[in-house]
């Protein structure tokens, strides 16, 4: 069974195109069902039921899984046994029989203009790691990139007198993301004042760097996020990805059309765009509430 797995994982990557994060997931939930059927003394896929992967499921939340998670096996299983079934390596889809968990609709924690304008000031842009930080703040907010594509921008990327940048996204989509001016500035800072003192006699392609003059990991982005938001004194919880979700409810809210939010996060489908119209409605109902007279 765990070669079945890993050649599901290969298609996933060489014929489908998928990013190693998302097959890293799916081998994660493959792997801790083909655990459960070795425990039930089970060795071949055929001899799975709906009623098995039903109590696999019941399994995973009684050891505590989020819904989120369970969606997501959900998921994985669904698509490993399609193709097991396109293989015909099975004769019968035992998923055919299973609904996906409704998935609760859930609003991603934003962060309100006064909020990002603390964040961006927090740098010491006197110390390099701190022009560094501002830098790549400054881009966070200014293009919407997920971490992963902040973390493998590269050089070649930036065409800062343009006021451009572009990028590799999910199935390895490349999209040209504007760079506002203020972000253009504190890059160019960077590239001239920073980036040369951490990089030594190394050379690097990417863009941010760490103090070792190699490029920053997304653990590195997280760790510095972190402690950037704990010095500007703002409580929530925030991650890479808020940036990128405070960029879009920010332009939508100042009348940029849904469309061209797609486009500059490089979602496939606008569905998942969507998502942002349903939270800036919800903060203008939040803020109609506290400040008309008669709501």
């Amino acid at each position: 069974m765990d070669n079945l797995v890993k050649d599901y994982l290969h298609y996933l990557k060489v014929e489908r195109g998928l990013t190693d994060n998302t097959i890293a997931s799916y081998g994660n939930d493959l792997k801790q069902f083909n655990h459960y059927l070795r425990e039930q003394q089970l060795t071949d896929y055929q001899t799975v039921t709906r009623d098995l992967i039903l109590n696999f499921l019941q399994f995973e939340m009684q050891q505590g899984k989020t819904a989120s998670s369970i969606t997501r096996s959900v998921t994985s299983l669904r698509k490993f046994f399609q193709y097991l079934t396109e293989e015909a390596v099975i004769k019968k889809d035992p998923m055919l029989l299973i609904d996906s968990p409704k998935k609760r609709e859930h609003l991603p924690e934003v962060l309100s203009v006064a909020e990002v304008e603390q964040l961006l000031k927090t740098p010491d842009t006197t110390k390099i790691l701190g022009l560094r930080d501002r830098a790549m703040l400054e881009v966070m907010y200014a293009t919407g990139l997920r971490v992963s594509e902040l973390v493998h921008l590269k050089l070649a990327d930036l065409h800062l007198s343009l006021g451009l940048l572009q990028t590799l996204g999910k199935g390895q989509k490349e999209r040209i993301v504007p760079l506002g001016s203020q972000a253009v500035k504190w890059v160019e800072l960077y590239l001239t004042e920073a980036r040369p003192k951490l990089l030594g006699k190394q050379r690097s392609k990417f863009v941010f760097l760490n103090h070792h003059g190699r490029g920053l990991t997304r653990q590195g982005v997280w760790k510095n996020l972190k402690q950037l938001v704990r010095a500007a004194g703002i409580q929530k919880d925030v991650t890479p990805h808020t940036l990128r979700h405070s960029f879009a409810t920010h332009i939508l809210e100042n009348g940029a059309d849904l469309r061209v939010v797609q486009e500059l996060l490089g979602h496939a489908d606008i569905s998942t765009t969507q998502i942002y119209t349903h939270l800036s409605k919800k903060r203008l109902q939040g803020i109609y509430n506290q400040y008309h007279p008669r709501a």
